[in-house]
């Protein structure tokens, strides 16, 4: 049935997602978004002995080791410097976090 069937029924339009709906995962409630709004708020300023990485899709914490550094074992460097960004499980990160980066 198309929009054209349901205007000569004298029916409504059915509803369009809002763009809020569209970040949401199906099921969640709005607390359960995959963005918090701390992760979209977030600003990491680069200091002297540190830089900034923000979280792409498909990075784990030993590519970004591995990128950065050239070892992929040095992913703890990373979580350590990040825990209150990632929490309990250094597993569960998500694109868009923004991460400090130690220096060697």
């Amino acid at each position: 049935m198309g929009l054209r069937d349901f205007f000569k029924k004298g029916e409504q339009e059915p509803a369009k997602k809002s763009s809020d709906q569209v970040n949401k995962v199906p099921g969640q409630s709005e607390d359960h978004k995959f963005f918090t709004n701390k992760d979209e708020q977030q600003v990491t300023d680069p200091s002297a002995n540190q830089d900034v990485y923000t979280v792409q899709s498909g990075d784990s914490l030993s590519k970004i080791a591995k990128k950065l550094y050239g070892d992929a074992n040095a992913w703890n460097r990373i979580y350590e410097a990040n825990k209150d960004t990632i929490g309990g499980n250094p597993d569960l990160i998500r694109p868009g976090q923004r991460f400090k980066i130690p220096r060697t």
